[in-house]
């Protein structure tokens, strides 16, 4: 009796805090709470102390199932919008405060300015047999990039 008692007084608050976090224009997160408030309303809809005397034939029990089912529903929806947005609102705030990194190594792309000798002019030699290979890759690429 007590523990139903605790249970439900713990759904409701937790249902209390996720209307006002939903006031606040916080949807996921209100969503969240609301699922895990719901949870501990759903053990005691259950039955989880008298499982084996009371499942089968309660119709509270089957409610209680209900009610989880909804509870988990609820956690993969927000877990859907989360990953469709790109994390969490902190993870996004890190990422936004975060200094813009190169996609490539910034030594990748600038061009070796070392001390080497270039000749001025190249030695006339007769073109290589595999260099239509290397021109048949590149006409690959551009092929596969739709240029």
């Amino acid at each position: 009796m007590i523990a139903e008692t605790v249970c439900s007084a713990v759904a409701a608050a937790g249902l209390g805090i996720a209307a006002v976090t939903a006031y606040r224009k916080r949807f996921l997160a209100a969503t969240r709470i609301a699922a895990y408030s719901l949870v501990p309303l759903g053990l005691v809809m259950t039955g989880v102390v008298d499982w084996l005397a009371d499942t089968a034939f309660s119709p509270t029990a089957w409610a209680g199932f209900g009610v989880l089912g909804l509870s988990w529903l609820l956690f993969s929806t927000t877990r859907a919008v989360e990953r469709r947005r790109g994390g969490t609102g902190k993870e996004r705030k890190g990422t936004r405060s975060a200094p813009q990194r190169d996609a490539v190594a910034p030594q990748a792309s600038a061009p070796s300015l070392g001390p080497g000798s270039r000749r001025s002019t190249r030695p006339a030699t007769a073109p290589r047999a595999d260099a239509g290979d290397d021109f048949s890759d590149i006409e690959a690429i551009l092929k596969k990039h739709g240029i």
